[in-house]
């Protein structure tokens, strides 16, 4: 097993954010693989979307993901929320380290992003598409995870203390199970 901590989830699950804490306690560096993709090509992923379609960004994204896995220095990795979708992506994450799914319910998903602009999978219709993608997704999150943390309540800080308590104890004894 890798050394990565991965933050799979939804999104507005918290990935970014709670991410950023989780790198900064562990003490190693963060990356965004939407933050990633929008470096590597020089556009939002608004844009990508909107002038080459989602295959395309899926493509960007999978690129991405796989030059920040293929880091021999251990980061914190806020992964897209669809990239679980990508089989490639998937097989990759499963040995990069301990996978972390950021569990959060569509309904608490929907009050966090809202008609949020900049997320084009939701925009018409951002609590059904949620519903939607949640319940395409959640056994792919399920079943990738190493560990999962419920993330629908409490501050990042204390999710973020979850997280790194559940990552240092996977690391420290790869067969642990661990569940917030």
């Amino acid at each position: 097993m890798g050394e990565h901590v991965l933050l799979v989830g939804m999104m507005g699950s918290g990935k970014s954010t709670v991410g950023r804490i989780v790198a900064d306690r562990m003490r190693r560096p963060f990356e965004d693989s939407d933050v990633l993709v929008e470096r590597r090509t020089g556009r939002s992923v608004p844009a990508i979307f909107a002038a080459r379609g989602e295959a395309a960004f899926r493509a960007e994204e999978r690129a991405a993901l796989c030059a920040a896995l293929a880091s021999n220095v251990p980061s914190v990795i806020a992964v897209a929320g669809g990239a679980v979708v990508d089989p490639e992506s998937r097989r990759r994450l499963g040995s990069a380290g301990v996978v972390v799914w950021l569990d959060v319910s569509p309904k608490a998903l929907a009050a966090r992003v809202g008609a949020e602009g900049g997320r084009p999978l939701i925009a018409s219709d951002p609590a059904g598409n949620l519903r939607r993608l949640d319940a395409r997704r959640r056994s792919v999150y399920r079943e990738l995870a190493d560990v999962v943390v419920q993330a629908g309540s409490g501050s990042p800080a204390e999710i973020a203390e979850d997280v790194v308590r559940a990552a240092r104890a996977r690391l420290d004894s790869p067969t642990a199970v661990w569940s917030s």
